[in-house]
Protein backbone atom coordinates (compact mmCIF):
# COMPACT_ATOMS: atom_id res chain seq x y z
CA UNK A 1 0.00 0.00 0.00
CA UNK A 2 1.14 3.58 -0.54
CA UNK A 3 2.94 5.35 2.31
CA UNK A 4 0.31 8.07 2.56
CA UNK A 5 -2.58 5.63 2.99
CA UNK A 6 -5.01 6.30 5.80
CA UNK A 7 -4.62 3.83 8.67
CA UNK A 8 -7.64 1.57 9.18
CA UNK A 9 -10.07 3.55 6.98
CA UNK A 10 -13.55 3.90 8.43
CA UNK A 11 -15.05 3.45 4.97
CA UNK A 12 -14.10 -0.22 5.07
CA UNK A 13 -15.39 -0.99 8.54
CA UNK A 14 -18.49 -3.22 8.74
CA UNK A 15 -21.85 -1.61 9.45
CA UNK A 16 -25.08 -2.95 10.89
CA UNK A 17 -28.39 -1.90 9.38
CA UNK A 18 -30.63 -3.31 12.08
CA UNK A 19 -30.11 -7.09 11.96
CA UNK A 20 -28.09 -6.96 8.72
CA UNK A 21 -24.31 -6.53 8.74
CA UNK A 22 -22.60 -5.30 5.59
CA UNK A 23 -18.86 -5.68 5.02
CA UNK A 24 -18.13 -2.00 4.39
CA UNK A 25 -19.87 1.35 4.21
CA UNK A 26 -20.08 1.63 0.44
CA UNK A 27 -23.65 1.30 -0.83
CA UNK A 28 -24.68 1.04 -4.47
CA UNK A 29 -27.69 3.32 -4.81
CA UNK A 30 -30.81 2.18 -6.66
CA UNK A 31 -30.55 3.30 -10.29
CA UNK A 32 -33.39 2.80 -12.75
CA UNK A 33 -32.44 1.05 -15.98
CA UNK A 34 -35.75 1.48 -17.88
CA UNK A 35 -35.07 -1.89 -19.47
CA UNK A 36 -37.63 -4.33 -18.04
CA UNK A 37 -40.55 -5.78 -20.03
CA UNK A 38 -43.88 -5.55 -18.20
CA UNK A 39 -41.86 -5.16 -15.00
CA UNK A 40 -39.76 -8.29 -15.60
CA UNK A 41 -35.94 -8.11 -15.83
CA UNK A 42 -34.13 -9.76 -18.71
CA UNK A 43 -30.58 -10.17 -19.92
CA UNK A 44 -29.69 -6.49 -19.42
CA UNK A 45 -30.41 -6.74 -15.69
CA UNK A 46 -28.49 -10.01 -15.49
CA UNK A 47 -25.40 -8.35 -16.99
CA UNK A 48 -25.80 -4.99 -15.22
CA UNK A 49 -26.52 -6.28 -11.73
CA UNK A 50 -24.08 -9.16 -12.05
CA UNK A 51 -21.39 -6.64 -12.95
CA UNK A 52 -22.16 -4.44 -9.92
CA UNK A 53 -22.31 -7.48 -7.64
CA UNK A 54 -18.58 -7.98 -8.30
CA UNK A 55 -17.74 -4.39 -7.29
CA UNK A 56 -16.69 -5.03 -3.69
CA UNK A 57 -19.35 -2.72 -2.25
CA UNK A 58 -21.02 -3.73 0.99
CA UNK A 59 -24.62 -3.40 -0.23
CA UNK A 60 -26.37 -3.30 -3.59
CA UNK A 61 -29.88 -1.80 -3.67
CA UNK A 62 -31.91 -2.83 -6.71
CA UNK A 63 -33.54 -0.01 -8.63
CA UNK A 64 -36.95 1.47 -7.80
CA UNK A 65 -39.26 -1.50 -8.18
CA UNK A 66 -42.93 -0.75 -8.73
CA UNK A 67 -45.50 -2.39 -6.48
CA UNK A 68 -48.19 -2.17 -9.18
CA UNK A 69 -48.08 -1.68 -12.94
CA UNK A 70 -49.52 1.84 -12.70
CA UNK A 71 -46.77 2.70 -10.22
CA UNK A 72 -43.95 2.31 -12.73
CA UNK A 73 -42.06 5.46 -13.66
CA UNK A 74 -41.81 4.26 -17.24
CA UNK A 75 -43.06 1.27 -19.26
CA UNK A 76 -39.54 -0.17 -18.85
CA UNK A 77 -39.45 0.00 -15.05
CA UNK A 78 -38.77 -3.00 -12.88
CA UNK A 79 -41.78 -4.36 -10.99
CA UNK A 80 -42.62 -6.92 -8.34
CA UNK A 81 -46.37 -7.27 -8.80
CA UNK A 82 -46.63 -10.49 -10.83
CA UNK A 83 -45.35 -14.05 -10.83
CA UNK A 84 -43.40 -13.28 -14.01
CA UNK A 85 -41.66 -10.36 -12.27
CA UNK A 86 -40.77 -12.61 -9.34
CA UNK A 87 -39.47 -15.39 -11.56
CA UNK A 88 -37.33 -12.98 -13.58
CA UNK A 89 -35.79 -11.50 -10.45
CA UNK A 90 -35.15 -14.99 -9.04
CA UNK A 91 -33.07 -15.80 -12.13
CA UNK A 92 -30.98 -12.63 -11.78
CA UNK A 93 -30.50 -13.05 -8.03
CA UNK A 94 -29.47 -16.70 -8.41
CA UNK A 95 -26.68 -15.71 -10.81
CA UNK A 96 -25.49 -12.89 -8.55
CA UNK A 97 -25.43 -15.04 -5.43
CA UNK A 98 -23.55 -17.85 -7.12
CA UNK A 99 -20.54 -15.59 -7.61
CA UNK A 100 -20.72 -12.77 -5.06
CA UNK A 101 -21.26 -12.41 -1.30
CA UNK A 102 -22.64 -8.87 -1.65
CA UNK A 103 -25.78 -8.13 0.34
CA UNK A 104 -28.72 -7.31 -1.94
CA UNK A 105 -31.72 -5.14 -1.04
CA UNK A 106 -34.56 -3.78 -3.13
CA UNK A 107 -36.14 -0.34 -3.28
CA UNK A 108 -39.93 -0.67 -3.35
CA UNK A 109 -41.78 2.32 -4.72
CA UNK A 110 -44.70 3.84 -6.56
CA UNK A 111 -44.23 6.69 -9.03
CA UNK A 112 -47.54 8.43 -8.27
CA UNK A 113 -48.06 11.42 -10.55
CA UNK A 114 -44.59 10.92 -12.14
CA UNK A 115 -45.67 7.58 -13.62
CA UNK A 116 -46.09 6.91 -17.34
CA UNK A 117 -42.93 8.71 -18.42
CA UNK A 118 -40.46 8.09 -21.21
CA UNK A 119 -36.98 6.79 -20.52
CA UNK A 120 -34.34 9.51 -20.07
CA UNK A 121 -32.76 8.76 -23.45
CA UNK A 122 -36.22 9.34 -24.97
CA UNK A 123 -36.54 12.74 -23.29
CA UNK A 124 -38.20 11.67 -20.02
CA UNK A 125 -41.47 13.49 -20.72
CA UNK A 126 -44.87 12.20 -19.66
CA UNK A 127 -46.60 9.65 -21.89
CA UNK A 128 -50.19 10.83 -21.84
CA UNK A 129 -52.92 8.23 -21.24
CA UNK A 130 -54.16 8.50 -24.83
CA UNK A 131 -50.67 7.88 -26.25
CA UNK A 132 -49.22 4.41 -26.97
CA UNK A 133 -47.72 2.90 -23.84
CA UNK A 134 -49.24 5.51 -21.54
CA UNK A 135 -51.64 5.21 -18.61
CA UNK A 136 -53.46 7.37 -16.07
CA UNK A 137 -51.41 8.19 -12.99
CA UNK A 138 -52.49 8.32 -9.33
CA UNK A 139 -51.44 10.84 -6.67
CA UNK A 140 -52.48 12.37 -3.34
CA UNK A 141 -54.19 15.20 -5.23
CA UNK A 142 -55.25 15.84 -8.82
CA UNK A 143 -52.26 18.14 -9.34
CA UNK A 144 -49.89 17.35 -12.23
CA UNK A 145 -46.11 17.34 -11.79
CA UNK A 146 -45.82 20.02 -14.49
CA UNK A 147 -48.67 22.33 -15.55
CA UNK A 148 -48.80 20.93 -19.11
CA UNK A 149 -49.09 17.30 -18.00
CA UNK A 150 -52.22 15.19 -17.72
CA UNK A 151 -53.55 15.53 -14.14
CA UNK A 152 -53.41 12.38 -11.99
CA UNK A 153 -56.37 10.76 -10.27
CA UNK A 154 -56.61 11.78 -6.60
CA UNK A 155 -56.52 8.63 -4.48
CA UNK A 156 -59.68 7.84 -2.55
CA UNK A 157 -59.90 5.46 0.42
CA UNK A 158 -60.10 2.42 -1.86
CA UNK A 159 -57.09 3.63 -3.86
CA UNK A 160 -55.03 4.15 -0.72
CA UNK A 161 -55.91 0.66 0.47
CA UNK A 162 -55.03 -0.81 -2.93
CA UNK A 163 -51.58 0.78 -2.96
CA UNK A 164 -50.88 -0.08 0.68
CA UNK A 165 -51.78 -3.69 -0.08
CA UNK A 166 -49.60 -3.62 -3.20
CA UNK A 167 -46.59 -2.66 -1.06
CA UNK A 168 -47.43 -5.56 1.26
CA UNK A 169 -47.71 -8.09 -1.55
CA UNK A 170 -44.46 -6.88 -3.11
CA UNK A 171 -42.75 -7.19 0.28
CA UNK A 172 -43.99 -10.78 0.56
CA UNK A 173 -42.57 -11.54 -2.90
CA UNK A 174 -39.27 -9.90 -1.85
CA UNK A 175 -39.18 -12.14 1.20
CA UNK A 176 -39.69 -15.23 -0.98
CA UNK A 177 -36.79 -14.07 -3.15
CA UNK A 178 -34.58 -13.99 -0.07
CA UNK A 179 -33.60 -10.33 -0.40
CA UNK A 180 -31.44 -9.13 2.48
CA UNK A 181 -33.40 -5.92 3.10
CA UNK A 182 -35.97 -3.49 1.74
CA UNK A 183 -35.77 0.23 1.14
CA UNK A 184 -39.08 2.09 0.81
CA UNK A 185 -38.88 4.93 -1.71
CA UNK A 186 -40.20 8.16 -0.19
CA UNK A 187 -37.94 10.48 -2.18
CA UNK A 188 -37.44 12.13 -5.58
CA UNK A 189 -41.02 13.27 -6.09
CA UNK A 190 -42.61 9.83 -6.24
CA UNK A 191 -45.84 8.87 -4.50
CA UNK A 192 -44.82 8.74 -0.84
CA UNK A 193 -42.80 11.95 -1.21
CA UNK A 194 -45.86 13.48 -2.88
CA UNK A 195 -47.83 12.80 0.29
CA UNK A 196 -45.13 14.46 2.39
CA UNK A 197 -44.74 17.60 0.30
CA UNK A 198 -47.30 20.42 0.47
CA UNK A 199 -46.41 21.16 -3.15
CA UNK A 200 -48.07 17.93 -4.25
CA UNK A 201 -50.45 17.15 -1.37
CA UNK A 202 -53.48 19.47 -1.36
CA UNK A 203 -55.78 17.09 0.51
CA UNK A 204 -58.14 18.30 3.23
CA UNK A 205 -58.72 14.92 4.89
CA UNK A 206 -56.63 13.01 7.47
CA UNK A 207 -53.87 12.52 4.85
CA UNK A 208 -53.32 16.21 4.09
CA UNK A 209 -52.74 19.58 5.67
CA UNK A 210 -50.65 19.26 8.83
CA UNK A 211 -47.25 17.60 8.97
CA UNK A 212 -48.73 14.77 11.01
CA UNK A 213 -51.40 14.16 8.38
CA UNK A 214 -48.99 14.34 5.43
CA UNK A 215 -46.75 11.76 7.09
CA UNK A 216 -49.66 9.42 7.80
CA UNK A 217 -49.79 7.40 4.56
CA UNK A 218 -46.01 6.94 4.18
CA UNK A 219 -45.89 5.76 7.80
CA UNK A 220 -48.81 3.39 7.21
CA UNK A 221 -46.96 1.92 4.23
CA UNK A 222 -43.79 1.50 6.27
CA UNK A 223 -45.66 -0.22 9.10
CA UNK A 224 -47.47 -2.55 6.70
CA UNK A 225 -44.23 -3.56 4.96
CA UNK A 226 -42.35 -3.95 8.23
CA UNK A 227 -45.10 -6.24 9.53
CA UNK A 228 -44.87 -8.76 6.67
CA UNK A 229 -41.14 -8.66 5.85
CA UNK A 230 -39.07 -11.10 7.97
CA UNK A 231 -38.23 -9.63 11.37
CA UNK A 232 -34.60 -10.70 11.04
CA UNK A 233 -34.14 -8.51 7.96
CA UNK A 234 -34.14 -4.70 7.88
CA UNK A 235 -36.55 -2.25 6.30
CA UNK A 236 -35.49 1.35 5.84
CA UNK A 237 -36.55 4.45 3.91
CA UNK A 238 -35.07 6.82 1.34
CA UNK A 239 -36.14 10.43 1.70
CA UNK A 240 -35.71 13.74 -0.05
CA UNK A 241 -34.52 16.04 2.73
CA UNK A 242 -35.81 19.19 1.01
CA UNK A 243 -37.71 20.08 -2.16
CA UNK A 244 -35.44 23.01 -3.12
CA UNK A 245 -38.64 25.05 -3.65
CA UNK A 246 -40.00 27.69 -1.23
CA UNK A 247 -42.97 26.34 0.69
CA UNK A 248 -42.06 22.74 -0.03
CA UNK A 249 -40.94 19.80 2.09
CA UNK A 250 -38.11 20.89 4.35
CA UNK A 251 -35.38 19.60 6.65
CA UNK A 252 -37.47 20.04 9.80
CA UNK A 253 -40.15 17.83 8.28
CA UNK A 254 -37.51 15.27 7.32
CA UNK A 255 -36.20 15.15 10.89
CA UNK A 256 -39.73 14.65 12.24
CA UNK A 257 -40.40 11.92 9.65
CA UNK A 258 -37.10 10.19 10.47
CA UNK A 259 -37.92 10.17 14.18
CA UNK A 260 -41.39 8.75 13.49
CA UNK A 261 -39.86 6.03 11.30
CA UNK A 262 -37.24 5.15 13.89
CA UNK A 263 -39.95 4.76 16.52
CA UNK A 264 -41.62 2.22 14.19
CA UNK A 265 -38.54 0.06 13.72
CA UNK A 266 -36.90 1.66 10.71
CA UNK A 267 -33.34 0.32 10.35
CA UNK A 268 -31.75 3.28 8.52
CA UNK A 269 -32.49 6.48 6.61
CA UNK A 270 -31.07 7.19 3.14
CA UNK A 271 -30.94 10.96 2.65
CA UNK A 272 -31.28 12.49 -0.82
CA UNK A 273 -33.22 15.58 -1.96
CA UNK A 274 -35.45 17.10 -4.63
CA UNK A 275 -37.60 15.63 -7.37
CA UNK A 276 -41.10 16.77 -6.52
CA UNK A 277 -41.24 19.92 -8.65
CA UNK A 278 -39.76 21.17 -11.94
CA UNK A 279 -39.32 24.51 -10.14
CA UNK A 280 -36.58 23.12 -7.93
CA UNK A 281 -33.37 25.14 -7.79
CA UNK A 282 -30.71 22.69 -6.64
CA UNK A 283 -27.35 24.04 -5.49
CA UNK A 284 -25.10 21.34 -6.96
CA UNK A 285 -21.59 20.72 -5.68
CA UNK A 286 -19.38 17.94 -4.33
CA UNK A 287 -21.24 16.20 -1.50
CA UNK A 288 -24.01 18.82 -1.68
CA UNK A 289 -26.52 16.64 0.22
CA UNK A 290 -24.15 15.51 2.98
CA UNK A 291 -25.16 18.39 5.32
CA UNK A 292 -28.74 17.06 5.21
CA UNK A 293 -27.52 13.59 6.24
CA UNK A 294 -25.41 15.15 8.98
CA UNK A 295 -28.42 17.00 10.42
CA UNK A 296 -30.60 13.89 10.38
CA UNK A 297 -27.80 11.86 11.98
CA UNK A 298 -27.63 14.37 14.84
CA UNK A 299 -31.33 13.74 15.56
CA UNK A 300 -31.70 9.95 15.29
CA UNK A 301 -29.91 6.84 16.50
CA UNK A 302 -30.35 4.68 13.38
CA UNK A 303 -27.67 4.63 10.66
CA UNK A 304 -27.77 7.41 8.08
CA UNK A 305 -26.70 6.92 4.46
CA UNK A 306 -25.44 9.97 2.55
CA UNK A 307 -25.64 10.37 -1.22
CA UNK A 308 -25.04 13.05 -3.84
CA UNK A 309 -21.86 13.77 -5.83
CA UNK A 310 -19.72 11.62 -3.56
CA UNK A 311 -17.10 10.59 -6.10
CA UNK A 312 -13.66 10.42 -4.47
CA UNK A 313 -12.41 7.82 -1.94
CA UNK A 314 -10.91 10.36 0.46
CA UNK A 315 -14.08 12.44 0.27
CA UNK A 316 -16.12 9.35 1.23
CA UNK A 317 -13.67 8.45 4.01
CA UNK A 318 -13.89 11.97 5.45
CA UNK A 319 -17.69 11.84 5.54
CA UNK A 320 -17.58 8.65 7.60
CA UNK A 321 -14.58 9.64 9.75
CA UNK A 322 -16.16 12.98 10.69
CA UNK A 323 -19.43 11.30 11.66
CA UNK A 324 -21.47 13.11 9.01
CA UNK A 325 -23.03 9.81 7.94
CA UNK A 326 -22.63 6.09 8.61
CA UNK A 327 -22.38 5.02 4.96
CA UNK A 328 -22.07 6.61 1.54
CA UNK A 329 -24.20 5.75 -1.45
CA UNK A 330 -22.83 5.86 -5.00
CA UNK A 331 -24.88 6.05 -8.18
CA UNK A 332 -23.43 7.58 -11.36
CA UNK A 333 -19.90 7.30 -9.93
CA UNK A 334 -20.12 3.52 -9.74
CA UNK A 335 -21.74 3.20 -13.15
CA UNK A 336 -18.72 5.06 -14.53
CA UNK A 337 -16.27 3.06 -12.42
CA UNK A 338 -17.81 -0.28 -11.39
CA UNK A 339 -14.61 -1.14 -9.48
CA UNK A 340 -14.77 2.05 -7.39
CA UNK A 341 -14.54 0.09 -4.10
CA UNK A 342 -11.38 -1.67 -5.32
CA UNK A 343 -9.76 1.64 -6.22
CA UNK A 344 -10.90 3.21 -2.92
CA UNK A 345 -9.42 0.30 -0.96
CA UNK A 346 -6.13 0.66 -2.84
CA UNK A 347 -5.97 4.41 -2.21
CA UNK A 348 -6.96 4.24 1.46
CA UNK A 349 -4.98 1.16 2.41
CA UNK A 350 -7.79 -1.36 2.92
CA UNK A 351 -8.82 -4.75 1.60
CA UNK A 352 -11.88 -5.62 -0.44
CA UNK A 353 -13.55 -8.87 -1.48
CA UNK A 354 -13.17 -9.84 -5.12
CA UNK A 355 -13.84 -13.04 -7.08
CA UNK A 356 -10.84 -15.36 -7.11
CA UNK A 357 -10.99 -15.28 -10.92
CA UNK A 358 -9.84 -11.64 -10.65
CA UNK A 359 -7.19 -12.00 -7.94
CA UNK A 360 -4.31 -11.90 -10.43
CA UNK A 361 -5.50 -8.47 -11.67
CA UNK A 362 -4.30 -6.52 -8.63
CA UNK A 363 -1.27 -4.30 -9.35
CA UNK A 364 1.99 -5.33 -7.71
CA UNK A 365 2.02 -2.29 -5.44
CA UNK A 366 -1.35 -3.41 -4.04
CA UNK A 367 -0.62 -7.14 -3.68
CA UNK A 368 -2.68 -7.36 -0.44
CA UNK A 369 -5.71 -5.57 -1.88
CA UNK A 370 -8.02 -8.61 -2.16
CA UNK A 371 -9.16 -10.65 0.80
CA UNK A 372 -8.19 -14.29 0.47
CA UNK A 373 -11.70 -15.71 0.53
CA UNK A 374 -13.83 -17.88 -1.71
CA UNK A 375 -17.41 -17.01 -2.53
CA UNK A 376 -19.51 -20.11 -2.89
CA UNK A 377 -23.24 -19.95 -3.53
CA UNK A 378 -25.34 -19.13 -0.48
Amino acid sequence: MSNDSISKPRLFEPLRLGPLQIDNRIVIAPMCQYSAVDGTPGDWHLIHLGHLALSGAGLLILEATAVEAEGRISPGDLGLYSDANEEGLARVLHAMRAHSPIKVAMQLGHAGRKASSRAPWEGGKQIRPDEPGGWKAYAPSAVPHAPTEDPPIALDAAGLARIRNAFVEAARRAARLGLDGLEIHAAHGYLLHQFLSPLANHRDDEYGGSLENRMRFPLEVFEAVREVFPADKPVWVRVSAIDWVPGGWDLEGTVAFAKALEARGCAAIHVSSGGVSPKQAIALGAGYQVPFAKRVKSEVGMPVIAVGLITEPRQAEEIIAKGQADAVSLARAILYDPRWPWHAAAELGAQVKAPHQYWRSQPREFKDLFENAAFGAR
